[in-house]
């Protein structure tokens, strides 16, 4: 029960992160003696379940689009540029098993699974995209589904950005990031 308040947290941090304010004109913050007016808007301003790969995946014409593309539109709106840029990449297969097609499906639909019943894991060798831990090596993960090939020991050099863990311990109790510098 404590796993799954933690990532709802989390879940609810990442989103408010990922809104902004769209503002009309730069004084509509400030109407009413510095009071924000009651009926704001907000618009979704970057999806990030699996950081980088919007970063990696999308083109710079494209970022806009993708962002405020909603999940379940993604793999017909994208699905062909994740295929292209795992082909430039020389992709054939992963850890996983995954073909370059299949993998492309799996990438394009920028969500963050979450397993209310067993053990939650970005990658830990046998559960697989099932959450994401704080302490997970996000970026370590995807580098070897994307560049490990079939073992994972396939280009060494590409499979990790060699960032070992967080540079501050985690807190034990909410609210679990760590503590500012």
């Amino acid at each position: 029960m404590k796993q799954i308040f933690q990532y709802t947290c989390l879940a609810s941090l990442i989103i408010l992160a990922a809104c902004r304010k769209n503002l009309n004109d730069k004084t509509d913050a400030m109407k009413a003696g510095g009071v924000p007016p009651q009926n704001e808007a907000y618009v979704q301003g970057d999806q990030m379940a699996r950081p980088a790969i919007n970063t990696v995946f999308v083109g710079t014409s494209r970022k806009d689009e993708f962002n405020t593309t909603a999940p379940s539109a993604m793999n017909a709106a994208f699905y062909n540029d994740f295929v292209n840029k795992l082909t430039s990449f020389g992709y054939t297969t992963n850890i996983l098993g995954l073909d370059k097609n299949t993998f492309a499906g799996v990438l394009v639909t920028d969500v963050l699974n979450a397993s209310t019943t067993g053990v939650t894991s970005f990658y830990n060798g046998t559960q697989v995209l099932t959450g994401r831990a704080l302490a997970d090596d996000v970026i370590d993960v995807e580098l070897t589904l994307i560049f490990g090939g079939a073992t994972g020991a396939s280009n060494p050099g590409l499979t990790s950005d060699h960032v070992d863990g967080n540079d501050k311990a985690f807190l034990s109790s909410f609210p679990y990031m760590a503590s500012p510098h």
